[in-house]
Parts: structure tokens; sequence; C-alpha cells
């Protein structure tokens, strides 16, 4: 059988289940009313006991929110499938058009996968009591999701191996041949934080920027988690993107490693969670989006995974530069989702990869 590769325009087509909710992509009058969790809710979570959460989550922080939700309610076991948000995007499609609905609640690092779902009328509209205190482009107007986490796709350096007055303050500096064979970078075709930094820096700085880049001699990793990785070990000295919020558990572990903000504008990344109508364990399903979105394990994802959350109570940690103190790009999911496939066959072009 070919490993056909499936566009997120397509994916969610062809299969016979999915023929009626396909056509139902009517906007929905308003969202919801926000449900605050109940004890009859509670009782029928636990009664189904379990719930499937398919993320693009960085495991160790997954598996964190998964445990801590399991503490506050025992008797429900969180199953954390974790890949790259393009596989997660891909492996749902898969099982949809093969009439399998496995997933209760769902996070990608590609805000616009969460469009293509919506579209075709496959989310559930549920809005947690704490989602209505969240700003407004942060939740879903018909309240099928909202922003687990918020992070930043940066430029950083191996402080062994660059010293702070040399290393590079925007994207432009990346392009100066002292660097050629030293930079790390992910792909967009496997990581959605990279789809959505790549549909960004392509709109603010030119497909120009990324020929220029492919004639670093760039070592090319997969996921956007890897940079981090590469430039902690020294195999490289720079990162030309990749997780903010690995470089923060990095450097706060006292590894050599250092972010930068460019001066151009570092790209702003959402990664949403939503439960799907067909979920197995809705009950479940909405207690756990309840909890994810809860000030709890808001904070424990700040504090244990490095990230921001747009939740009003949280606090960032000391030491991290506040949001509001960077400049970012823009995130704009509907683009993304439209010109997805269009980035990734020309990055494969420019890059040969």
């Amino acid at each position: 059988m070919k490993n056909r590769k499936i566009s997120r325009r397509h994916v969610l087509k062809g299969g016979a289940v999915l023929a009626g909710a396909a056509l139902s992509t009517r906007v929905l009058a308003a969202a919801p009313p926000p449900e605050p969790v109940t004890p009859e809710l509670i009782a029928a979570a636990t009664k189904e006991g379990q719930v499937a959460y398919y993320t693009s989550t960085d495991l160790p922080v997954a598996e964190k929110v998964a445990k801590a939700f399991e503490a506050k309610y025992p008797g429900i076991a969180v199953r954390v499938e974790r890949t790259g948000a393009e596989r997660v995007f891909q492996r749902i499609g898969q099982e949809y058009a093969s009439n399998i609905h496995a997933v209760d609640v769902v996070n990608s690092s590609d805000a616009a996968h969460f469009i293509v779902w919506k579209r075709d009328g496959i989310l559930a509209p549920y809005v947690p009591e704490d989602v209505a205190r969240f700003p407004a482009e942060h939740r879903d107007v018909d309240g099928q999701f909202a922003s687990f986490r918020v992070w930043l796709s940066i430029i950083a350096y191996n402080t062994n191996l660059v010293k702070a007055e040399e290393a590079p303050k925007s994207f432009a500096d990346l392009l100066d041949p002292k660097w050629k064979g030293k930079i790390v970078k992910a792909h967009p075709g496997y990581s959605g934080t990279i789809m959505t930094a790549t549909y960004q820096m392509q709109r603010d700085l030119g497909w120009s920027f990324f020929e220029g880049l492919a004639k670093q001699g760039i070592m090319q990793v997969q996921s956007s988690a890897d940079p981090p990785k590469k430039l902690d070990l020294g195999e490289r000295a720079l990162m030309a993107d990749g997780n903010e919020y690995n470089i923060f558990e990095l450097r706060e572990k006292g590894r050599p490693v250092e972010p930068v903000y460019a001066t151009e504008g570092s790209p702003l990344i959402v990664g949403p969670n939503g439960i799907f109508k067909s979920s197995p364990n809705p009950n479940a399903a909405k207690l756990f989006q309840s909890f994810c979105l809860s000030r709890e394990a808001q904070q424990l994802i700040i504090d244990v995974g490095g990230l921001r959350s747009v939740h009003p109570d949280t606090k960032d940690r000391p030491g991290r530069t506040p949001l509001k103190d960077i400049k970012v790009m823009k995130d704009d999911p509907a683009a993304v989702e439209k010109e997805s496939e269009s980035i990734k066959a020309r990055y494969t072009k420019i890059f040969h990869v």
C-alpha cells in the first residue's frame, strides 16, 4: 500500500461517514453559554473512565497535564497520543474516513487545523467557564475551540559556541556567511509550529530570506522541538526556528542556550484545544477540556512547560521576557490553512528536503 500524502484540504473528504457533516457548514448563531464543572459532569465522566487526547504538545508536558487531571479526578485515565501536528491532523482524517472515532480531545500547534475540522462540522461546541474570560481572539466565536497554549518560534544560540555580543539580533543576521554550516531549523511539512512560523516569515520577510538561508548549509530536522536539542548538544551554534519553551526549559536547567527575539518580530504560535462531536467519551472530554483551560493547568504549562497562557489569572515565571515586551509577527490561521500546501511545496523546492 502506498504511503500517499494527504492534504489538509482533502484529508476529511471521501469518507461516507462525513458526507452529512461536510455539508453542514453553516455558521452557528453564537457560542453556547459557559459551563461550570458540576458534580453531575464529574460523575458521568468517571463512569466513562477514560479520555483520549491527541496532541502535538511535548510529551513530558502533555503527560504532566494528564497526571494532574488524573490526580484531581481519580478513576478517569488519560491516554496521551503525542506526535507532530501534521501527523495528528492526518491520523484523525484517516480515522474519520474509516468511520473510526477514537479521539476525544485534540490539541494542535497548527491552529489552521481547527478551521478545517470546524468547516467539516466535526467539532463539538463547548465553552468551559474559564474560557469566557479569555481574550476574544483566543476563543472561537462558535465555542468550538480555545487557545490551550501560546508560544513563539525563535532564534537561539549555544552560549559555549557564540558570544553574546556576536549573536544574531535578527533573521537577516542569519544570512551572514560566518554562520554557514552552523544553523539548524525544523520542517513545515512535519511541524505545525514551523508551518505557522514559515507562513508568517515568508509573508513578512519574503521567500528571498529562505532562499538565502538555504545557501547556509543548514541542518534540517523535523519537529520544532529538535532545533533546541541540537543547540544544547552543540551540534549547531544557532537555530533559525524552534520552540521558545524548549529553550526556556533548557536554560533553566543550566544548559548553554539563550533565546533571541528577532528585531523583525518573532512568529507567534497558538495551539488550541477542541472536542469532537463523535467523542467516544463525551463527558470525560468536557471535563478534560475544562481542566486543560483552567488556571491550574494553564499555570502548570507555564511553570513546567515554558509555555505562554492567555488565562487572565496566570503569571509568567521570573527571568522570562514578558510576551507584552516582545515584538511578534501576526498569527493568521485562515491564511495558513489556505496556503499550507503551496508553502510546503515551495519550501521543499528551496531546501531540497
